[in-house]
């Protein structure tokens, strides 16, 4: 198959002139999206004081954002494939801004929780567009820096996301943090109306529905049974009937996806040791990230007492150390050791990083949080960029709409189960830690369902809580830790160099794959 384009570069042009404008167009498009994941953390504390809404609503909150965009890549992927990757840009920036700005004037809990929905629809036909559009655009010698630098720009324009929305709650409300996703998305649409070349698979078949229905419905079940497992509890027949309703589902959409002609995402795709690497790594990374954010901008805010400005500030470290670590030093690092290495000790770093971090208490210093931030960015860094190159590099040009979408659906979804799992472990522990005695069942009830509103019930309550929640991220921290350090493992064992008769025999397959109009069903 080939790529087909409205303003077709020729082979002088592929070396430089247009290349300057589609990467920034692409790289506004992509933050817009990102950034929404956690700029709207900053202003949790604010958003649960004037909602009064509880810690559970609160992780919908987030995660009603990141589990609609997760869960719908998939599918926003393979529409850009079929009907061109700049109709899916501009469909998905003029959603995702008009949801932002009904998201300005609600005030229930619900109502929000929907509004975040709504973004979570658009976002999953942006972000795929933006990776596969660099893929179809670059020549093979300019995509890996290309990449590199479309993995820094993912992993750092979160916390980006996050400073832009403390400096806004400096001086308006959380609507404000909305108001920025409205401007950032105009700008973004009309970049892209000029510059954008449009690309898509003219050999594209139907779409396949029915497995983007399957996609949700089994997230939704398990990832709605994790969030509100603490309030039911773990061990209730709600809990655990939803968990394992998620998992028969997700199973069913494995074997109709074998069986479908046009499969969203074929799973004998996961045959490939290098894909299936690159897919855990950037899921297990993510889950980490995005869950220590919930976690983080919590604490300091409602624990140390923190201002939005200041507790954003307090992460512009791990900022400063992600960029330069995906976009310079892991290509360098990747092309002189190879990809296994450069992974392995991101991972690794990770997982120090969350370790330290999770010695924090209510008296610690910034120095600890610092020790623990540097190394957690640098290893995002590392570990991002030859974990996006082994999966995009798994398929040829004409489905790297499908290919960008599973490397995407990847970071969404562990975002969207780290805050879920995360949180859910925080407030489990929270839960179970906080007996504020001498209240009434009602204000006690109250107390156990939130740290924000628990503050409000007198200093005594306001410093136990403080204790319970610091322990429940604490526990949440550690078990973020374990999970990546067991990602490291195993990635270092995926991507061990394989026997001759084996490269032979993966390059035949590479080669096959490359005529295949379905390249992983062969």
């Amino acid at each position: 198959m080939t790529i087909t384009t409205a303003t077709p570069a020729s082979p002088a042009d592929r070396q430089g002139g247009p290349h300057r404008a589609v990467l920034p167009v692409v790289m506004l498009a992509l933050a817009t999206v990102v950034a929404a994941v956690a700029s709207l953390n900053v202003a949790l504390p604010s958003i649960a004081r004037d909602t009064h809404a509880d810690q559970t609503q609160l992780s919908w909150i987030i995660d009603a954002y990141a589990l609609p965009f997760a869960a719908l890549l998939l599918l926003g992927g393979a529409i850009g494939d079929r009907y061109g990757r700049r109709r899916a840009l501009i469909v998905g920036l003029a959603v995702f801004g008009a949801g932002s700005l009904a998201a300005m004037t609600v005030s229930d809990p619900g109502w929000l929780i929907a509004m975040r929905a709504v973004l979570g629809a658009g976002a999953a036909l942006v972000m795929p567009a933006t990776l596969s559009t660099i893929t179809a655009t670059f020549p093979p010698e300019q995509r890996s820096r290309a990449v590199g630098a479309w993995a820094g720009v993912a992993g750092a324009s979160a916390l980006l996301g996050v400073l832009a929305s403390g400096l806004l709650l400096e001086v308006w409300s959380w609507r404000s943090v909305f108001g920025l996703n409205v401007v950032l998305a105009l700008v973004a649409l009309a970049a892209t109306l000029r510059v954008i070349p449009e690309s898509a698979d003219p050999g594209a078949g139907r779409l396949d529905v029915i497995g983007a229905l399957l996609t949700v419905a089994g997230l939704g079940v398990a990832v709605y049974s994790i969030i509100e497992a603490p309030t039911e509890g773990w061990s209730s027949p709600r809990t655990l009937i939803g968990i394992a309703a998620g998992v028969v589902i997700l199973v069913g959409f494995v074997l109709w996806e074998l069986r479908h002609p046009n499969p969203l995402l074929d799973p004998r795709l996961f045959a490939h040791r290098a894909f299936t690497a690159g897919t855990l790594s950037i899921t297990l990374q993510f889950f980490a990230f995005f869950g220590f954010i919930f976690l983080l901008l919590q604490y300091l805010q409602l624990v140390r007492g923190d201002g939005p400005l200041v507790a954003a500030v307090s992460l512009i470290p791990m900022s400063l150390t992600i960029m330069p670590a995906a976009r310079v030093v892991a290509p360098r690092m990747t092309s002189r050791l190879g990809a296994r290495p450069v992974v392995v000790l991101g991972l690794t770093l990770v997982t120090a990083g969350l370790l330290v971090l999770s010695r924090l208490d209510a008296d610690s210093g910034y120095w600890l949080l610092l020790a623990g931030l540097l190394p957690l960015g640098a290893g995002m860094g590392l570990a991002m960029t030859p974990a996006t190159t082994a999966i995009t590099d798994a398929l040829p040009a004409a489905k790297q709409g499908v290919g960008s979408a599973t490397n995407d659906l990847a970071r969404e979804l562990g975002g969207a189960l780290g805050i879920a799992v995360l949180g859910s472990i925080l407030q489990s522990t929270y839960r179970d830690h906080l007996h504020p005695a001498g209240l009434p069942a009602p204000l006690a009830e109250s107390a156990r369902s939130s740290l924000a509103l628990a503050t409000r019930l007198g200093p005594a309550v306001a410093r136990q809580a403080e204790t319970a929640f610091v322990d429940g991220m604490r526990t949440a921290l550690t078990c973020a830790a374990i999970v990546v350090a067991a990602a490291a493992v195993a990635v270092g064992i995926l991507l061990r160099p394989a026997p001759a008769r084996d490269d032979a025999h993966e390059a035949a397959e590479a080669a096959h794959d490359q005529r295949s109009p379905h390249p992983a069903s062969s």
